[in-house]
């Protein structure tokens, strides 16, 4: 990214960690503070729905340390602030999971992301045609792995469906098969 090039490590972190600071902070506070409006208005348009209400599930069950771990996922990480606002999850919890992660992902994207953003620039620079189809691979992979991921998910969901156990009824009690 050419906004940090030139920059020394250390402050180019200290800046994405402000950044998700204020943008995953931002989305818990968007849930706190609408709770009932968010939650009508993603049922209501399907997006991130599905996405929310298991994040709501995990923050119930896990709490702070699935905030602080969302930030090394994509996608998932502003379901999980989103849910932990709209769950109300209290700021003496959700501050100190935040920072953590925050500053997890600062450091990951900071050393990774922009090495990646540098590498692809400089390959391009040598090699424009390779650095394109290289991009185009990248992509064509994690579009195969989203769906795998999918079909995955929809296979084990009839699985669980068609495998549900049954209770017996009053009338099969006498019943022998």
């Amino acid at each position: 990214m050419e906004i940090f090039e030139g920059w020394p490590l250390p402050a180019a972190i200290a800046v994405l960690f402000v950044i998700v600071l204020l943008r995953a902070g931002g989305t818990y506070a968007l849930g706190r503070g609408s709770r009932a409006g968010v939650k009508r208005l993603l049922e209501r348009r399907g997006r991130m729905a599905p996405q929310l209400a298991r994040a709501e599930a995990v923050i119930e069950r896990f709490g702070s340390p699935v905030v602080a771990l969302s930030f090394l996922t994509v996608g998932f990480q502003t379901a999980v602030n989103l849910a932990a606002g709209v769950l109300r999850m209290p700021l003496a919890k959700y501050i100190p999971a935040l920072l953590v992660g925050g500053a997890m992902w600062a450091t990951l994207y900071g050393v990774l992301g922009l090495a990646t953003v540098n590498a692809i620039l400089q390959a391009a620079e040598r090699n424009p045609v390779a650095a394109v189809l290289s991009v185009l691979g990248v992509a064509v992979l994690l579009g195969l792995i989203e769906f795998a991921t999918r079909r995955a998910r929809a296979f084990a969901a009839a699985q669980t469906d068609a495998t549900e156990p049954r209770l017996p009824d009053e009338a099969d009690a006498g019943q022998t098969e």
